[in-house]
């Protein structure tokens, strides 16, 4: 290869962003990896330590076909640089640019100017190619593929089911789930009540569970959530927390929380909260980072323009 060759070709950034993303959502949730750019810092802002980074760059080498410089995982801060270190690494393969779980969509299907709530954008999905693959949520035995019409059916009956329990129009609802069906779920069908949606990472292990809740109280509090919707072995122990938090009414499943009836319309624009969300590992006062259905939409719009 000669030296000033590119190892990759135009459109490699926001290939990796898709690699990154990947990453963050197996790690975190969905929404997190929305909000990444190529100049978020791995650890602080995208919560990824070094031993996911080490992940990341395998996947990395394999998606781009490069062998990565010895010593790239202490160097790299932001996908932009870990950029940097692809342009520069030697060749072992093919670039699969739109190659499998990493295909991009075409512009055809990008979500147009006029739509304008995250919630306006899954009903456009829907009404355009209901069947196509929203997510792939990877599990060891086999993955299971999410279509738009899938999740917007789930997440109706989400909606119901808060609505059942009076949500009220911008309130927050703590959803500490792992990544998969049920997340993504849970997610949209509190947009679609009307609420706001505040991630809250699950323990590594179930043995942490009693003191990882203690220490989500501060962060519950400072949300003023209605609701917390997490699994079976954390809701037993989570309405432990209720007595420390003046705002939550409810601490459910999802199972007990989807419901057969139609959820009500609600009506939101550009400006209203779409996400409140808290970095993994706060200590004291815990700040969390608000944004608005715009702010999302113009992520999303931004990743589709770069591909």
């Amino acid at each position: 290869m000669s030296p000033v060759e590119p190892a990759v070709p135009p459109g490699e950034g926001e290939l990796l962003l898709a690699v990154v993303r990947e990453m963050v959502v197996e790690r975190h949730s969905a929404d997190a990896a929305a909000a990444a750019t190529l100049d978020s810092g791995f650890d602080r802002e995208l919560g990824l330590d070094s031993l996911a980074l080490a992940e990341l760059l395998s996947r990395v080498e394999g998606v781009f076909g490069v062998s990565l410089p010895v010593g790239t995982l202490g160097v790299i801060e932001t996908p932009r640089d870990l950029l940097q270190a692809i342009r520069g690494a030697s060749r072992t393969g093919v670039l699969h640019l739109r190659h499998g779980r990493y295909a991009l969509p075409s512009p055809a299907e990008r979500i147009p100017d006029t739509v304008a709530t995250v919630t306006g954008a899954l009903a456009w999905h829907v009404g355009v190619h209901p069947d196509r693959q929203h997510v792939r949520i990877v599990h060891e035995e086999a993955d299971e593929v999410l279509s738009y019409r899938d999740l917007q059916r789930s997440a109706a009956r989400v909606a119901a089911g808060l609505q059942s329990r009076e949500l009220r129009l911008g309130d927050a609802v703590a959803l500490m789930l792992p990544t998969g069906r049920d997340y993504f779920a849970s997610f949209a069908g509190v947009l679609l009540a009307g609420g706001v949606p505040v991630p809250i990472y699950p323990p590594m292990r179930r043995s942490q569970l009693a003191d990882h809740l203690r220490r989500q109280v501060a962060i519950l509090d400072n949300a003023r959530a209605t609701l917390l919707v997490t699994d079976p072995g954390a809701a037993r122990l989570g309405r432990l927390v209720r007595g420390h938090v003046a705002s939550l009414r409810h601490v459910v499943t999802p199972v007990e929380l989807a419901e057969d009836g139609a959820a009500n319309e609600v009506g939101r624009d550009a400006a209203d909260v779409a996400l409140l969300q808290y970095t993994s590992g706060s200590t004291g006062n815990p700040k969390g980072v608000v944004l608005t259905h715009a702010n999302l939409l113009s992520n999303i719009r931004a990743m589709a323009q770069a591909a």
